[in-house]
C-alpha cells in the first residue's frame, strides 16, 4: 500500500505537461483587468449610511454672519399708506412725509479657515455696505468682525474676528475643487432663513457653469438644498474639505429648487490669499479684447477645430502688445495651459502671478507662433484706465408692450428651466402680472418660437416684431408659444 502511494505521488511529475504561453498571458491579463476594476470601484465612494459624524466634525467651523447698515428711506412710501393719501399729496404738488432712516439687518453664512488669526470667509454680497459685522458661532457666541478685503468679481470676502478671551475657533481646510466630479456627494452647511446651522446633502450636478455673475464664472452646480441665508457658507466633500463657497441659487419661488451654485475653492484660494496679504486682489492682466472662435471662424483661419480666444484688439503699451500679439491672433495656450474656449483665458491670466514671464502660443496666418509675455496687474491697469469695460452681447430685454422679460436661450437657461437640447426660441424670464401677456396665461420658462409667424432667436427679434406690428397699427401680436401643453398660438394685446 505504501509503495503504491509513492508511485501515485510520482506520477503527476512524470506526466506534467508544458503550460501554453498564450493561455497564461490571457489569464494574467484577465486577472489584471479584474484587479484594476476592483481598485477603480474602491475609489468611487458611495453615500455613507449617515452624514452625522461629518456634520458633527464640521459644524463648529461654520458661522452665521449678521450685518447692520443704515438704509435711507428717501423717496419711499411708508408701508401701509392708502392710495388716496398719495393722490391727496400729489394733487397739491407736495410729497409724502418720509420716515427717518432705519437700521437694516441681513443674515448670511461663513466659515473659519484660520483659527489662530480668526479668518472667516464669506460672500462679498453678504457684507457689502455693512457698517457692523457680527460673527455668531455654533454655541451662539457673538464676535465682532472687521472686513480685511472683498472681491466683487468672484463674490468672495475675508473677515477677521475679534477673538474674546477663552474663545477657541474651529477651522476647516480649502480642498482641491478640480478633483470633484459630477455625481460626487457633497454637504452644504449654512444659515438658511436665519434658522442657524443647517446641514443638507446632495451631489455635484455640473461643473464649469457660467451664470453671467462675473468675468470669472466657473461655478459648481449642486442639488444640495441651498436657500436664502446660505450665501457664504461652505460646500464640503466627504473628506470634510471645502470645495466651494455657496453663492447663488436659481429659484422662481425664492426657496431651493435643487439648483445651487458655488464658487470653486481653487478660484477662491488665490483671492483669499491676496485679500489676507494686500487687502485687495492682484490679478494678472494681458491687455487684449477677445471673442469666441466659432466653427466658421475656425475654418476661415485654417484651424481644425473651434478652439482658443480670438484677439479683436490689443491695448497700447500693454503686456500683449509688448509680447508681439496682434489683432486676429488666436491664443491657443497661455502659461502652458490650453485655452479650449474664449472664457477660459481671463481666468487663466488672472490666476497667473503678476510680473511673471510666461509662454504663449498663438495661431497666426496658418501656423503656430510662440511668444513670451510678462503678465501685468489688472488692478493697476484698471486704476490707470487702461482696461476697457467688457462689452457683453445683450442676452435679455424687457418688452413693455407685451409685459414680458425675455432672454436668449443658452446652456444656462436650458439648465435653469430644465429645457431639452433641441429646444429653440426666446425664453420668457418674467411676466408682468398686470400686463397683456399675463392675461393670456403666459408663464416664465415658456418659449416664444415665432412672432408674427416668423421664427425668433433673440429678445431683439421679438422687439423688432413688436415695433413692426405697432407701426402697422396692429392691436395684437401673434406668438407661437412652446410650453407644458405643447405648441400653441397666442394673440397678445399690444400696449402703447
Amino acid at each position: 500500500m505504501v509503495k503504491r502511494m509513492n508511485q501515485v505521488k510520482r506520477r503527476p511529475h512524470a506526466q506534467a505537461k508544458a503550460v501554453n504561453p498564450a493561455l497564461w498571458i490571457m489569464a494574467t491579463l484577465t486577472a489584471l483587468g479584474l484587479l484594476i476594476a476592483m481598485m477603480a470601484q474602491s475609489q468611487a465612494r458611495s453615500a455613507p449610511e449617515s452624514f452625522a459624524d461629518l456634520a458633527e466634525k464640521l459644524l463648529p467651523a461654520v458661522v452665521n454672519i449678521s450685518t447692520t447698515q443704515t438704509v435711507s428711506a428717501h423717496g419711499q412710501m411708508p408701508e401701509g399708506v392708502p392710495d388716496f393719501f398719495r393722490d391727496f399729496f400729489e394733487r397739491r404738488g407736495g410729497q409724502m412725509p418720509q420716515p427717518n432712516p432705519r437700521r437694516a439687518t441681513s443674515l448670511g453664512s461663513g466659515f473659519v479657515i484660520d483659527a489662530e488669526k480668526g479668518y472667516v470667509v464669506t460672500n462679498n454680497h453678504v457684507i457689502k455696505d455693512a457698517e457692523e459685522i457680527k460673527v455668531i458661532l455654533q454655541d451662539n457666541t457673538e464676535l465682532n468682525a472687521k472686513l480685511l478685503g472683498s472681491d466683487p468679481k468672484t463674490d468672495v470676502a475675508l473677515l477677521q474676528v475679534d477673538l474674546k478671551k477663552g474663545v477657541k475657533l474651529s477651522a476647516v481646510k480649502l480642498g482641491d475643487s478640480d478633483e470633484i466630479r459630477v455625481g460626487d456627494w457633497v454637504v452644504a452647511i449654512g444659515n438658511p432663513f436665519g434658522l442657524g446651522g443647517s446641514v443638507t446633502a446632495g451631489i455635484v450636478s455640473a461643473r464649469g457653469r457660467n451664470i453671467q455673475a462675473g468675468p470669472y464664472d466657473d461655478f459648481i452646480q449642486t442639488d444640495a438644498a441651498i436657500n436664502k441665508g446660505n450665501s457664504g457658507g461652505p460646500l464640503f466633500d466627504l473628506d470634510g474639505n471645502v470645495i466651494g463657497i455657496n453663492t447663488a441659487i436659481y429659484s422662481p419661488s425664492g426657496g431651493s429648487v435643487g439648483i445651487g451654485f458655488s464658487v470653486p475653492s481653487n478660484i477662491a484660494k488665490n483671492v483669499i490669499a491676496d485679500l489676507a496679504e494686500y487687502g485687495h486682489t492682484r490679478r494678472g492682466w494681458l491687455g487684449v479684447r477677445i471673442q469666441n472662435v466659432s466653427a466658421e471662424i475656425a475654418e476661415s483661419l485654417g484651424l481644425t477645430e473651434a478652439t482658443g480666444a480670438l484677439i479683436t484688439s490689443v491695448a497700447d503699451d500693454g503686456p500683449a502688445q509688448k509680447a508681439g500679439m496682434e489683432k486676429g491672433d488666436v491664443i491657443l495656450k497661455f502659461n502652458n495651459k490650453d485655452v479650449s474656449e474664449m472664457r477660459k483665458l481671463p481666468r487663466i491670466v488672472a490666476e497667473t502671478e503678476v510680473g511673471k514671464s510666461v509662454p504663449v502660443e498663438v495661431w497666426r496666418k496658418g501656423k503656430i507662433v510662440k511668444l513670451k509675455a510678462k503678465v501685468g496687474e489688472l488692478e493697476v491697469a484698471e486704476k490707470n484706465g487702461d482696461v476697457e469695460k467688457p462689452k457683453f452681447a445683450k442676452t435679455s430685454a424687457t418688452v413693455e408692450e407685451l409685459g414680458l422679460s425675455l432672454g436668449s436661450l443658452n446652456d444656462e437657461m436650458r439648465a435653469r428651466f430644465n429645457l431639452p437640447e433641441e429646444a429653440n426660441g426666446v425664453i420668457i424670464l418674467d411676466v408682468d402680472n398686470e400686463g397683456p401677456a399675463a392675461e393670456k396665461g403666459l408663464r416664465a420658462g415658456e418659449l416664444i418660437v415665432e412672432a408674427s409667424q416668423k421664427e425668433v432667436a433673440s429678445p431683439d427679434d421679438v422687439k423688432q416684431a413688436v415695433k413692426k406690428a405697432m407701426k402697422d397699427d396692429q392691436k395684437s401680436l401673434l406668438l407661437l408659444i412652446d410650453g407644458e401643453e405643447g405648441l400653441r398660438f397666442v394673440a397678445v394685446k399690444l400696449e402703447k
